[in-house]
């Protein structure tokens, strides 16, 4: 994947990737902005997951997204990091032995998730928001 799509993305123009359809819509690059901010999130899931008791990581997309400044920050720069945090992530993923798969981690007080299944969700919510960019298979 960290092969195929940043060409593709790559391939978009700037206004393109930066257009608006709505003030309270996010632009494709917004859109890449939210799965760098995903695996932000993750990265501390996947990792306090092996060490804490349920750890509560959670965020709040919106206010991330805005101050993120993914509008206003250079496509090529949004591209290479999403890039380089993704290919961390595979590596990283690739390292946690299968017994840490059921720890648990929260995403809020009451939602409890095992580390499997936020490494599952991780990656359909990252083609999920792909998918709503470029055209890819």
């Amino acid at each position: 994947m960290c092969n195929i799509i940043p060409p593709l993305l790559s391939a978009i123009d700037e206004q393109t990737f930066s257009f608006k359809p709505a003030p309270n819509k996010w632009s494709k690059k917004e859109i890449l902005g939210h799965l760098i901010d995903s695996a932000n999130n993750n990265h501390q899931r996947f990792v306090r997951a092996r060490f804490e008791d349920k750890p509560i990581i959670y965020y709040i997309q919106d206010d991330w997204n805005k101050y993120g400044y993914y509008n206003q920050i250079e496509s090529a720069k949004i591209i290479a990091l999403w890039t380089a945090y993704n290919r961390y992530l595979a590596e990283l993923i690739g390292y946690i032995p299968a017994e840490a798969l059921s720890r648990e981690c929260r995403t809020d007080e009451d939602q409890k998730y095992t580390l499997e299944f936020l490494i599952n969700d991780y990656v359909e919510h990252l083609e999920h928001h792909l998918k709503q960019i470029i055209i890819y298979s």
